[in-house]
């Protein structure tokens, strides 16, 4: 009797536990230029129109640790469209990450960007005037050109991705910023954080960044083993669907 109770609880947890995620996806295309590009969009349950974000994955590529991401803020209430900047391509080392990335015309991946933000106001369940981007580690600083390029933006989350440094570049972003990074990070130092946020706040801008002390850089993403930091990514998970609540939802 006690282990037959103990397979009803379990089947009660996981149905809530499924059904907690209410998201459907799909595979689409959109028009870039004379190319197509593909990704994956992510619709919430119940009657739209919604805000919606453009996702923007790590320099391994659009993989299934990005599509989860995507899944996670459509359960939010976003119609998500995690976008592919690879055509197509997955790296699995990092020597192959590393190529992959650096093989992406600076003015292709800003066309493709601007693309996503189109397809996404073109669909009729979309606020079209409540768009925000999110990226993390190459898609972090993919998810700031979005609010260098795109005036009309409205929330922009950063994780762990490069920043912009010329005045210039910087007083053309009208969307509120927030941004997560490690202090243990050797590419984007503190240093680094604390210059962008000083100079955006010179400039006006909101802005609010939160500098892990024993983070490094990835320290969200699960797959980093050994960089990963559970109680820092919880956190900013936390600060990230407040702040997009606050800028796309109210």
């Amino acid at each position: 009797m006690a282990l037959t109770k103990k397979i009803a609880l379990l089947a009660v947890i996981v149905f809530f536990t499924l059904s907690a995620f209410a998201a459907t996806s799909k595979e689409v295309s959109y028009p870039s230029g004379d190319e197509t590009v593909h990704g994956y969009i992510f619709t919430p349950s119940g009657n739209g129109p919604f805000p919606a974000l453009v996702v923007i994955h790590e320099w391994w590529g659009l993989n299934d640790w990005v599509k989860e991401q995507a899944s996670k803020l459509a359960d939010e209430g976003y119609v998500t469209l995690a976008i592919d900047l690879y055509r197509g391509r997955v790296a699995t080392t990092p020597e192959e990450a590393h190529e992959i990335m650096r093989g992406v015309p600076e003015d292709r991946a800003a066309r493709d960007l601007h693309a996503a933000i189109a397809f996404l106001q073109s669909q009729p369940n979309v606020k079209k005037d409540r768009l925000g981007a999110i990226g993390w580690c190459m898609g972090g600083g993919y998810s700031l050109d979005v609010a260098l390029q795109e005036p009309t933006l409205k929330a922009d989350v950063i994780n762990y991705g490069h920043l912009a440094t010329d005045n210039a570049a910087l007083a053309k972003i009208n969307a509120p910023i927030i941004g997560f990074f490690g202090a243990q990070d050797k590419g984007i130092t503190p240093d680094d954080v604390k210059k962008f946020e000083s100079q955006m706040k010179a400039l006006g801008k909101k802005v609010d960044v939160t500098i892990y002390p024993d983070a490094g850089h990835a320290f969200e993403n699960p797959n980093n083993t050994d960089g990963y930091r559970i109680n820092d990514a919880a956190d900013a998970w936390q600060r990230t669907v407040k702040f997009l609540h606050n800028n796309l939802q109210k």
